[in-house]
């Protein structure tokens, strides 16, 4: 089956629903015979589920894997319940062993380059799902050290909490888990957290959670003298366009001819003006990267090689992916008459 926007997904099981905690739960999923391929994952990436509206027909949602591919788990996403958030609402009531979800496969950009490297990675609330992820790939395929700070409302809130004991205990001098409890310890703040951080600041730094908990990350790690790409984030943001939708019409932008070098082969295509590159590429019969389609994700993310783009959007790339090269191929259009990208 494909999307509306020509992206394949598939229809998965659910096998079992973990309670983790009482606001968040575990869906685990049975990938049917022949999708392993298309279901291999690797730590820190995310599932898009498209839940079922009265309102619109369909929403999506972007849910982190807490499982790992170097440990035998089954696919397995975690879902914390939000104030306003209709989804994890959704989920939590409707959502049992039989549940059959539309999903589309594994993406994202939070994750490890290798796992032989030290890491320390930082959490708050339901941003431990994909930094259990990479915790447990690290510890099972790797041979670094994990230090994991942890930062919930009170001891209630700790999702995974007897799962990080056991890991602890096995891992020894391996793994060391500090949590932050705010009714004990007040709200992590910049020069709160500096001295947890300042001693493991040579390590990978992995951090994930909502933007203020990012933000006071990011000042400790520059008051302990990280270089500014020296933190890796993965942001909860909540779609505002439905991937598994039609992309909305854009009317910037020139036309063009786009040369890409995709899976070791280069074509060239004509950028009709107003066209995002990822429909080009699409309508072109390639099978590029891309889940979220809002410039969220990171999937679809490719470098200039020679000529001007702009994009609509932007939440995950830096200055430095920026002064790269690097581009969202989903968020844009062409500047000039002619364009060229690679992702190899």
């Amino acid at each position: 089956m494909t999307t509306a926007s020509g992206r394949p997904f598939h229809q998965l099981r659910v096998t079992e629903v973990v309670a983790e905690t009482a606001e968040a739960c575990s869906l685990v999923f049975a990938v049917p015979p022949g999708l392993e391929s298309a279901f291999a994952y690797q730590p820190g990436q995310f599932l898009t589920l498209r839940i079922p509206s009265e309102r619109s027909g369909s929403v999506a949602r972007c849910y982190s894997l807490c499982s790992s591919p170097h440990t035998g788990d089954a696919l397995t996403v975690t879902v914390k319940q939000t104030p306003d958030g209709y989804a994890s609402r959704w989920i939590a009531d409707n959502v049992g062993p039989g549940t059959v979800l539309d999903v589309l496969p594994p993406a994202g950009m939070f994750v490890p380059s290798s796992l032989d490297d030290d890491f320390l990675l930082l959490a708050a609330g339901s941003g431990i799902t994909p930094v259990m992820s990479i915790l447990k790939s690290v510890l099972a395929a790797g041979t670094g050290r994990v230090v994991l700070v942890y930062a919930n409302r009170d001891e209630r809130s700790v999702i995974f909490g007897r799962a990080l004991r056991d890991l602890a205990a096995a891992a020894g001098p391996r793994l060391l888990v500090v949590h932050w409890l705010d009714v004990l310890q007040g709200l992590p703040t910049g020069e709160r957290l500096l001295p947890l951080l300042r001693p493991f600041r040579a390590f990978q730094i992995y951090a994930s959670g909502p933007d203020a908990f990012l933000s006071v990350v990011r000042a400790a790690a520059r008051e302990a003298g990280v270089p500014p790409r020296g933190v890796r984030v993965e942001r909860f943001l909540s779609l505002q366009h439905n991937p598994f939708d039609a992309p909305e019409p854009v009317t910037a932008g020139v036309a063009a001819t786009l040369e890409v070098t995709l899976d070791a082969q280069t074509r060239t295509l004509d950028w009709p003006a107003g066209r995002r590159m990822l429909d080009v590429l699409i309508d072109g019969g390639l099978d590029p990267p891309f889940s979220c389609r809002e410039g969220i994700c990171g999937a679809c993310a490719c470098t200039l090689a020679s000529g001007q783009v702009e994009m609509a959007g932007n939440e995950v790339l830096d200055d430095a992916d920026l002064a790269g090269g690097l581009i969202l191929a989903c968020q844009s259009v062409a500047l000039t008459p002619e364009v060229s990208v690679s992702y190899d």
